[in-house]
């Protein structure tokens, strides 16, 4: 068992911040990065460059490679497989759509837990929880703008590999949250860099492409970076904090995002995205105060 540290909603909170920039960090790198490499050919990069920063780091600490140690390797590969694939889409869809629609449509992973739950985790469905995923859903209408297009036109390509990115983070949440239990932080990354760059390969089919000049190298360096940064922070946000204190914080993603989008890429900052987040965020933070109660 790993230690539990004492509960501070100021550490919580400068977590999640360093959370907020990973994540940002991580949206224009692969927005740019993808302009040269191929989805799989940047998540093959970003395993190898992240299990050596990884692999340093643990030869530093004090407990080194023994903290590696795992009897839970089945609920390992559950979790990065959930990872990857949502990873994939993920990068996918940050070359198709808006950043901040992306953004919004990822914070359906916990509605998708919700669901998912009651198969996996022997849960019962309840009234206030169908209601609070109702509240998500209409806030998925309303970000990809189904109210005004028709409900099909809504949903392109870039739209439902973010949708498909979310389910896989929610695989990826639900295995996380049973690990924190038993692994540590640096555990759980290890062999998520380490399991995750076979997939890649495979998905690839070869050898993923050398960026071809210093630019692409440096934004393939800050995906990676970013991603581990977001992966740590988050957490360990969530060792210091609940559930119903680091969600709302993870909110402020959205119109951070929505601003870099305006200011670098001259994205409009669209009020049906932020307001069908905000419905997201609801229905979120809702089903979590359930779920605690």
């Amino acid at each position: 068992m790993v230690s539990v540290p004492t509960p501070s909603l100021a550490r919580a909170a400068l977590w999640m911040s360093a959370a907020l920039v990973s994540f940002t960090t991580m949206a224009v790198s692969g927005r740019e990065a993808g302009r040269v490499l191929g989805t799989a050919e940047m998540l093959v990069w970003r395993s190898v460059i992240g299990f050596a920063v990884i692999a340093l780091i643990l030869a530093l600490s004090a407990r080194g490679f023994a903290q590696v140690r795992t009897q839970r390797m089945g609920l390992h590969l559950l979790r990065n497989a959930g990872h990857f694939f949502g990873q994939y889409g993920w990068y996918y869809a940050v070359t198709l759509i808006p950043l901040a629609q992306l953004f919004a449509l990822e914070f359906t992973s916990p509605i998708w837990v919700a669901l998912v739950a009651p198969l996996f985790l022997g849960e019962r469905f309840s009234a206030a929880g169908l209601g609070a995923i109702g509240i998500s859903f209409i806030g998925v209408l309303m970000v990809v703008g189904a109210f005004g297009s028709g409900f099909i036109a809504g949903f392109g390509e870039g739209q439902i590999w973010a949708l498909l990115a979310s389910f896989g983070f929610a695989v990826n949440m639900i295995a996380t949250k049973k690990l924190t239990g038993t692994e540590t932080t640096l555990c759980i990354m290890f062999w998520l860099t380490l399991l995750q760059a076979p997939m890649g390969l495979a998905v690839a089919g070869a050898l993923p492409t050398v960026p071809p000049d210093g630019m692409t190298a440096f934004w393939v360096l800050a995906l990676s970076l970013g991603g581990l940064s977001a992966h740590f922070c988050l957490t360990q946000a969530f060792r210091y904090g609940d559930a119903t204190v680091v969600v709302p914080m993870d909110f402020f993603r959205l119109p951070l995002i929505a601003l870099v989008g305006m200011a670098f890429y001259a994205e409009p900052l669209a009020w049906n995205v932020l307001a069908g987040g905000a419905l997201i965020f609801l229905g979120n933070w809702l089903n979590t105060r359930r779920a605690r109660q």
